[in-house]
């Protein structure tokens, strides 16, 4: 298995592909006769967005891979760099013949999800690199089927971010270009794809039940009125934790209720947007009666400090007999400098801890990727798929 990737900064469409195509057969092992890649995403600012579907047909139609999947993105990663809100043109290239990757397209109709995901080959044992247009696709709505349906389907992925209205995206797809809906490649076979999922929080005071809620309301946990317990939580604080409170307050609920104890990682997290007289909170998600919830903080040093942490942790079953060859990194439109106080903070990180692998992706309006065994959408969140073999 091999990765390579290269990136344009160019403001000519045109001279960014040619700039990609020059350094892609510069790389050490490009030669003419070199088997065509498996798989090759491609993401762009919006300055590319109108010729993104001809790119990516000369990319299939030259014989350089079988499959391109790809989308628009306010700002693109490429290399060792975050293109904030410039032009920037990235491809992203996998050898891996004994990979098994089906090409799937979602209709902005939500009557296409169930028929879609009924078409899935091998979903339990299979990872689904998903992009989709935030105006026009049902992200939840599939996520909640695949979780529902397909137990062991990962999806990691993100929503274009290129355009700031319905039609201004572009998704790519083996050559055709969609400006609604969504678009993936499920993959499979025997390759490893490690999904990391940094939500950038840590968890503050202690683990509460709630005992009253309706909707995406909090009125009780514990049985107490729900602003009232965290007026304690807030007084048994340190300092420097209730200054990152004020700069904003998440709460985290527990994804698997059966653990003995939950610890960073456990939460999907979102966030705290009010409270009223009533005594009652409301946050960004749905909330039962019964889930085990812990308020969070979230800024730069939490979530440097939360991403370094997931990406060296692995699951219990992996003995570490893998090396990451390559990643796909989807991060948060809300991270890069409007978070971190130096450009280029996740794709440096990922460089750091994993080494000097090839790496592409983009700033996303909602990342897609799995926390304890189920498929969500996250806010501020770095989403990962890592690519890793056997060592030898």
């Amino acid at each position: 298995m091999k990765c390579v990737s290269a990136l344009s900064t160019a403001r000519s469409a045109s001279t960014a592909f040619h700039q990609i195509l020059e350094r892609l057969d510069a790389m050490p092992d490009a030669a003419e006769d070199a088997p065509p890649a498996d798989l090759t995403l491609i993401f762009s600012s919006r300055h590319h967005a109108p010729v993104l579907g001809k790119l990516s047909q000369a990319f299939l139609e030259s014989g350089r891979t079988r499959h391109v999947l790809g989308c628009t993105g306010e700002s693109i990663v490429g290399d060792d760099l975050e293109v904030e809100n410039k032009p920037a043109l990235v491809v992203w290239s996998l050898h891996h013949p004994a990979i098994e990757i089906q090409p799937v397209r979602f209709d902005p109709g939500g009557g296409s999800l169930r028929r879609s995901l009924a078409a899935l080959e091998k979903p339990g044992e299979s990872t689904l690199i998903l992009l989709a247009d935030p105006f026009t696709f049902a992200v939840q709505d599939l996520l909640k089927l695949a979780n529902d349906q397909h137990r062991g389907l990962r999806i990691v992925g993100g929503m274009a971010s290129g355009g700031m209205e319905p039609g201004a995206n572009r998704l790519l797809l083996d050559g055709e270009a969609y400006t609604d809906g969504a678009v993936a490649l499920r993959l499979s076979g025997p390759v490893s794809v490690r999904t990391v999922v940094s939500q950038g929080c840590r968890p503050v005071g202690r683990t509460l039940l709630v005992t009253k809620a309706e909707q995406n309301i909090i009125r009780e946990l514990g049985r107490r009125p729900a602003l009232e317990v965290l007026r304690e939580v807030l007084g048994d604080l340190p300092e420097e934790d209730v200054e990152k409170v004020q700069e904003g307050l998440h709460l985290g609920r527990v994804i698997n209720e059966y653990q003995e104890s939950f610890h960073r990682g456990d939460f999907l997290v979102h966030n705290v947007i009010g409270a009223d007289e009533s005594g009652a909170i409301q946050i960004s998600d749905l909330i039962r009666v019964g889930q085990t919830v812990q308020f969070h903080v979230r800024d730069a040093e939490t979530a440097d400090e939360d991403l370094r942490e997931a990406l060296v942790r692995r699951p219990k079953e992996d003995a570490g007999g893998t090396i990451p060859v390559g990643a796909l990194l989807f991060s948060c439109n809300g991270r890069g400098t409007r978070l971190f106080p130096a450009p280029n903070h996740d794709v440096a990180a990922i460089r750091e801890v994993l080494g000097p692998i090839p790496v592409a992706g983009f700033f996303a309006m909602g990342e897609l990727g799995p926390i304890g065994g189920q498929n969500f959408i996250h806010g501020f969140t770095a989403s990962v798929a890592v690519f890793e073999q056997p060592v030898a």
